[in-house]
């Protein structure tokens, strides 16, 4: 699947991972496997991959309404 999958940078400790994007969800949390810090959208994103990924997650990129945490 392309444009499925984006590669998430740790804030913290700098590692960078590549992961498989949900295609119908929003993913709130995601435990860097460097440190083991949860990573969590920053203000005003729906996700980690918008927050924290090289691409958006696949809602956003259809530009299609995204999950928001309340």
């Amino acid at each position: 699947m392309a444009g499925r999958r984006s590669s998430l940078t740790c804030p913290e400790c700098g590692t960078t991972r590549t992961e498989t994007m949900p295609v119908d969800a929003c993913q709130f949390f995601y435990e860097c496997t460097g440190c083991g810090t949860v990573l969590r959208p920053l203000p005003g994103d729906c996700c980690v991959f918008c927050s924290y990924g090289t691409v958006p997650c696949p809602p956003v990129q259809t530009g299609d309404a995204c999950c928001q945490m309340s």
